[in-house]
Formats: C-alpha cells, structure tokens, sequence
C-alpha cells in the first residue's frame, strides 16, 4: 500500500460509468439490466483502489469496461487525460497495453501447451522492435521480478502450480509497461499462504515499479490490506468509499457491514473496531 501525492493528477478517473445490457426472457421479452449504475471515482499514481463487492455486484464488468473489453454505454473514464471511452477501436487497442487485466483463474488466459518463455515473449515479439536476444532478456527479467527462477522458462504453463500461474500471469501482463494493473479477483482462488506471496509481490512492484493498481475482490480483509482506498459496490453503484479505516470502523451502508461482519479472521485492534 503507498500513499496518494495530492500534487498529482489522477491515473484514472471514471466519471458517471454505466454498461447495461439487454436480455431476453423465456417469453420473448426484452430487459434492459444495469450491470454498472452511475459508477465515479478517481486514483493517483502508484497507489491502490480495492473494490469490493458480492457476487453480481458489477465489479467484473467494471473492469472490463476499464481494460476496454467492453465499451461502456454511458460515462467517461479518463486514463491519463484521454477519455478512453470517446477513442475508436484502433485507439483502444492502444490504451490495453497501458491498462492490463489480471484475471482470476489465469489457465483461462495462458495457453497451457506453451512454454512460459513463449507466454513472455509473444507480446514482446508482436511490438515488433525487439530482437530474440532482447525478448529472451526481456523475459528472464520479469520472471526475476515476479519471483520465479529462470530454468522455469522451458516450462509449459500446465506443469506450473496455481500461484506460479499467477505469478507468470501477472509478468505477462507487465511485459509492455503498463501504467495500470486491474486485478480482478486474482487471488481468490488460491490458498491463503499462497494469496499472502501474491499480495507481497504486488507490494514490492507497486514499490519498485510505482504501479497502480484496481484490485477486484470479494475479500474486504485483503482489500483493506493492499488498498489505500475501498469502494463497496452494491447492485451496479458505488454504495460507499474512503481510506480502509474509515470504512471498516464506521462502515455507513448496509452492503458494507454485511461484509465487514462476515469476514471472522479481521481481527482489527479495538481503535479500529467497527461501529455498527
């Protein structure tokens, strides 16, 4: 967790964001349902917002929306000073190398016959400005930072353990230098001494690196561990933010306290108890 420098301008600012899709029921109806309703908040350089929610809370369509997998149906989100929304699709191809999505199972986004230099050097080799020797370099650099030993390389990613998958995807997604890092729920399936690794090795990037990070969770207990801010998502909206203290003490919705009271090994000191 670092802290925000108020002379900055924000990374990130999302301004009113909503994404609605159309389904259709059994009877031939047609719904319109608000995955993201009027969403806003802003983050600085170097820092982390945790958003926190329920399952169907809007959090994962949110972060496609920010990696511009998804266009949103209306809002802004202004990534440095360029509202990615308004941007065609040859622009927006663009801003995902700056804006990188960390998924939660990363067997769905690594091909498991590829060997790990592979799963590195592809988006290396795609800038096309590189040489092999550069991009083996490149390579064996990340996985250096990422924590994992170099004779790992000849590896395919189907022999790696669960963390090392997640390890080796959050090195894929540095490979171009992006600016932000949105985790969504990316340590959710592992177990707690392997999320407690992951959660220090985002540390000491965001520290090395000066990342920014959107951390996806279900798991306020590990949100108010790496974020400098929290945002309680509840039905579409942000239903409450502020500093990880100030939501935890004196949780002011509902959705928040649910949450609070739900997660038994936050065990906080009685300065920092909550107030319900």
């Amino acid at each position: 967790m670092s802290l925000a420098n108020n002379h900055k301008q924000p990374l990130l600012r999302v301004e009113n964001l909503a994404k609605t899709y159309e389904k259709q029921s059994l009877a031939g109806q047609r719904n319109e349902v608000r995955a993201i309703d009027g969403v806003s908040f802003s983050i600085f350089p170097g820092t982390t917002l945790a958003i926190v929610g329920e399952s169907g809370s809007g959090k994962s369509t949110l972060a496609s929306c920010l990696a511009c997998l998804e266009i949103p149906t209306a809002g802004s989100i202004w990534l440095e000073g360029v509202d990615i929304v308004k941007l065609p699709e040859k622009g927006r191809r663009a801003v995902r190398r700056k804006a990188q999505l960390v998924f939660q199972d990363p067997a769905s986004s690594l091909n498991p016959r590829w060997s790990v230099a592979e799963i590195l050097a592809e988006p290396l080799l795609l800038q096309g400005n590189l040489g092999r020797e550069e991009v083996r370099q490149r390579s064996r650099s990340l996985l250096s930072q990422v924590g994992l030993s170099a004779d790992m390389a000849e590896k395919a990613a189907a022999e790696l353990s669960g963390g090392q998958r997640q390890r080796l995807a959050i090195a894929r997604a540095l490979t171009l230098e992006p600016k932000l890092l949105i985790l969504d729920e990316a340590l959710s399936a592992l177990d707690c001494s392997i999320q407690a690794q992951i959660a220090n090795l985002l540390q000491d990037l965001q520290n090395a690196l000066g990342m920014t990070y959107v951390f996806i969770s279900h798991d306020l207990a590990m949100a108010a561990h790496l974020g400098d801010a929290i945002a309680v998502m509840n039905r579409g909206r942000i239903v409450e933010q502020g500093p990880p203290t100030e939501v935890l003490k004196r949780p002011k919705d509902e959705i928040t306290r649910n949450l609070v009271a739900a997660v038994p090994r936050m065990k906080l000191p009685p300065s920092q108890a909550p107030e319900f």
